[in-house]
Parts: C-alpha cells; sequence; structure tokens
C-alpha cells in the first residue's frame, strides 16, 4: 500500500496526506521530493530508502527502521521521531523545526550542515553521529549518549550537555564550539583532558 501511494505522488506530484502505514517493508526506494502530511509510520521498516528533497509536515515515525536512508535536504516540521533505529542515517543539509527524537539509535548518523530550531532530543545514542557546521536555534538535549560525536565547526554556546555523555567528541583546534556551553563537574574532566590539562 505505501509502495503503492509513493509512486501515485511521484507520478501525480501530488502529497500523501492523512494516512497511516503499519509494518510496512520498504527496500531500496528512491522517494525524492515527496511529501508527506499528517501520516503515521508504525514499526515500518525502511532499508536504504533515499528521501532527499522530501517534506515530512505533522508526520510521526514509532518504532520504524530508517537505517541508513538519506534524508539529505529534507524539511521536518512538527514531526515526532520516537523508538526508532536510525544507524547510519544521512540528514546532511536538512531543515528541522519543532522536531521530538526520543529513545532509538542513531550511531553514525550525519546531521552536518543541518538546521535545528526548537528541537528536542532524549533518551537516545548519537554515538559516533557527525554534528558539522550545524545552524542550532534552539535545541534540547536530554540524556543523550554523544560519545565520539563530531562537532566540528558547530556553536554550542548556551546548550546544556550536562545530562549527556560527551566522551571523546570532536571539536576544532581553537574549542570555539564550546564557548558558553553548559556542562556538569563531572564532564568538566573530559573538557579538561581535551585542552591537554593534567590534573595532579
Amino acid at each position: 500500500m505505501l509502495e503503492n501511494d509513493i509512486y501515485n505522488a511521484i507520478d501525480l506530484e501530488e502529497t500523501i496526506m492523512g494516512c497511516e502505514y503499519q509494518g510496512e517493508i520498504i527496500v531500496d526506494l528512491n522517494i525524492n521530493r515527496v511529501e508527506f502530511d499528517r501520516v503515521v509510520f508504525s514499526k515500518c521498516r525502511f532499508i536504504n530508502c533515499d528521501f532527499s528533497g522530501s517534506s515530512f509536515l505533522n508526520v510521526s515515525f514509532l518504532n520504524c527502521d530508517l537505517s541508513n536512508c538519506k534524508f539529505q535536504d529534507c524539511y521536518f516540521r512538527d514531526t515526532k521521531i520516537t523508538d526508532c533505529k536510525g544507524d547510519g542515517g544521512n540528514f546532511n543539509h536538512s531543515s528541522l523545526h519543532r522536531v521530538v527524537i526520543e529513545n532509538g539509535s542513531y550511531h553514525y548518523s550525519n546531521f552536518s550542515s543541518a538546521l535545528c530550531d526548537q528541537i528536542l532530543i532524549q533518551n537516545a545514542d548519537f554515538c559516533d553521529a557527525a554534528f558539522q557546521e550545524m545552524k542550532i536555534k534552539k535545541l534540547e538535549l536530554c540524556t543523550v549518549n554523544l560519545s565520539r560525536c563530531d562537532f566540528f565547526k558547530t556553536k554550542l554556546k548556551g546548550i546544556d550537555l550536562s545530562t549527556c555523555n560527551i566522551e571523546g567528541i570532536t571539536v576544532s583546534d581553537t574549542f570555539i564550539e564550546l564557548q558558553g556551553v553548559k556542562i556538569s563537574p563531572v564532564q568538566s574532566l573530559n573538557i579538561v583532558h581535551m585542552l591537554g590539562v593534567k590534573v595532579v
């Protein structure tokens, strides 16, 4: 059903609107520049699919597998992603507005050059993810695993990382990304180690 709806939307240049899909499996499909509005995906698997240039408005992903899918240049607004697996997902140059990401795994995902505005990420695992050169207007992170993430040229001023795992994160040689960031006393030891300072 979903695959047919996608083909129809592409052929007719129509929006997929007001639909709910459960347990669908889509493999190696190009879903470029499709608009989804008020759509619910529940327990769906998208394997190596390319959503580049698509829009997601008032969309919910619930317990879905989005691993290794491409979401480059996508637009997300009022979207909720809950209990999903997005390992290896590519969100380069995407715009995310009023998006909630709860739980789930996003190892090695790529959000470089993405725009984040009013984003909440909580209880999710983003270890080894790339957040390079992001533009952040408002981002809230709560108990997120950010170990070994790359924040090169992403300004984190005003962002509270105190509940997150930031071991092994990557920033530039000047550490300008960390100016004004909020961390816990325990996390300060990680930052001191990055600076090459030895505590005796």
